[in-house]
């Protein structure tokens, strides 16, 4: 689990634009793994935050399909903020990284595309113990 912030990537998503709207495309060369799970947040109170989790196995990508929210990245040892706002770019968050995401605006939507079914063991919940495994 020895990955940094610099493990993270923006990825443009293809963009075909039309006068009638436009359409955005998802396919093997945006997403480096796998999907086996595809879920999305919506209606997100302001003020409230999701994740607060980093995971052992699974990679995530997140896309703002609608409205924006800021994605809070640790590594353990820094932090950087991302905010996501465009249909066209996603997030590519590998392992072993912390994530919270906060500041939704009114109507946001979140996708999120993950390389791994639900399994609660791939889960650090505590920000303590996810420092003291990246230390080891």
């Amino acid at each position: 689990m020895q990955t940094t912030l610099q493990d993270i990537k923006l990825v443009d998503i293809p963009k075909i634009e039309d006068r009638r709207g436009n359409l955005s495309v998802i396919e093997k060369d945006c997403v480096p793994f796998d999907v086996k799970r595809v879920y999305y947040l919506y209606d997100v109170p302001s003020g409230a935050y999701r994740g607060g989790h980093s995971h052992k196995k699974l990679v995530q990508f997140l896309i703002a399909l609608s409205g924006s929210f800021e994605v809070v990245l640790k590594d353990g040892k820094h932090v950087e903020r991302v905010m996501l706002n465009r249909p066209d770019q996603g997030l590519l968050i590998p392992t072993g990284i912390w994530r919270e995401l906060e500041n939704f605006s009114s109507g946001a939507v979140c996708l999120v595309l993950a390389s791994e079914v639900y399994d609660e063991e791939d889960y650090i919940r505590n920000f303590r113990t996810f420092k003291s495994t990246k230390r080891t």
